[in-house]
């Protein structure tokens, strides 16, 4: 019941928040920029996300005790947000933004927020058991002391992808709303099972839930406000620290949100093979929502789509062994691998 009542207890908060921001937005001039890809429509409040990190600040400021941990992830976000919101004015190199991410997982992973061992699904195929450590070697860095290197190079390169995962899948509105909700939804409860048991990641969880989904009754189409990079990137962060909190849930993460981050991994497959930048997009049909849009689905049709594999697979990841997640990442690559190929660009077919 505690969950819950956090859980409305955010949504309606971050509600009430948007419906604010909507009549006062367009007042300072917060509105986004239709023409800058290629849109037709008229201008809408934008970026909604300085409301879900407002939201999310009031939340954690209330629950997070002052740790180390707590402290480099109000950091981190404050950081990723600062940036952000000056990129959904005025957009930053690429290069600029690859590195703002690269400090703020640095921050987030120095700070505390680490995993020491990762399951190895293959055990007991595996000579070295059952764990794959990444706590072996160390390096020693001022006022954080000694940290594990490789942990880190998995924490940054984690949060990476998840970070630019759903900024890419950001290409119709409320579908990372839906997409981070049903990822909070699936967190919070593995962390409140008797078999994970942390309350406090749980309770943290049923929160960004709440924000994720008092945001998408502003930007389900046709949206009301425009969640942008700042929304997108800092749910995207959020999905991150959380699966790495306390243990780990990478696995049941990958399987949530498996649809925008194995799009991910083919476009920038893609473009490697085609000799482009694998930071600057070429066309309009790289995505899986843009191509299914080209063949003529609507947007609630492929968030549809979207919401319903990442609910399938994440509820399936609460009642699977470490080899059943495995076999079930398996499975929905291959799915990704028939979508991408149903929804390849027609010149394609002929």
């Amino acid at each position: 019941m505690m969950f819950l009542a956090m859980l409305l207890l955010a949504f309606g908060g971050t509600a009430v928040l948007n419906l604010i921001a909507v009549r006062v937005f367009p007042r300072l001039g917060l509105l986004d920029f239709p023409k800058r890809y290629g849109l037709t429509r008229g201008r809408l409040p934008y970026p909604l996300g300085i409301i879900a990190v407002l939201a999310f600040l009031i939340f954690f400021l209330a629950l997070a005790e002052g740790t180390m941990e707590a402290r480099g992830i109000l950091v981190g976000v404050l950081l990723l947000t600062v940036a952000t919101i000056i990129d959904d004015r005025t957009p930053l190199p690429p290069t600029v933004r690859a590195g703002i991410h690269i400090i703020v997982a640095i921050i987030v992973f120095a700070s505390g927020a680490r995993i020491y061992t990762l399951t190895n699904p293959l055990f007991p195929l595996h000579i070295g058991g059952a764990f794959l450590p990444l706590d072996r070697l160390t390096v020693t860095v001022p006022v954080f002391g000694s940290l594990p290197l490789w942990s880190g190079i998995f924490t940054v390169l984690w949060l990476g992808l998840t970070i630019n995962a759903l900024n890419w899948f950001d290409g119709i509105p409320g579908q990372v709303s839906v997409l981070s909700m049903i990822a909070f939804l699936t967190i919070g409860m593995l962390a409140a099972s008797a078999r994970v048991d942390q309350p406090s990641l749980a309770s943290l969880a049923f929160v960004l839930a709440g924000i994720a989904g008092g945001c998408l009754l502003f930007t389900f189409p046709p949206p009301r406000a425009v969640l942008g990079d700042t929304g997108a990137m800092f749910f995207g962060l959020l999905i991150g620290i959380l699966t790495i909190f306390s243990g780990g849930k990478v696995a049941t993460a990958f399987l949530v949100l498996g649809v925008p981050l194995i799009d991910f991994i083919l476009v920038i497959a893609r473009r490697i093979l085609k000799r482009a930048s694998i930071v600057r997009g070429d066309t309009k049909d790289e995505h899986l929502h843009h191509r299914l849009l080209l063949r003529g689905w609507t947007p609630r049709q492929v968030i549809a789509l979207t919401a319903g594999i990442g609910t399938l697979f994440g509820l399936t990841a609460l009642f699977l062994s470490t080899f059943q997640k495995f076999v079930a990442a398996l499975v929905l690559f291959a799915l990704m691998l028939i979508l991408s190929w149903y929804s390849r660009p027609k010149k394609q077919h002929e």
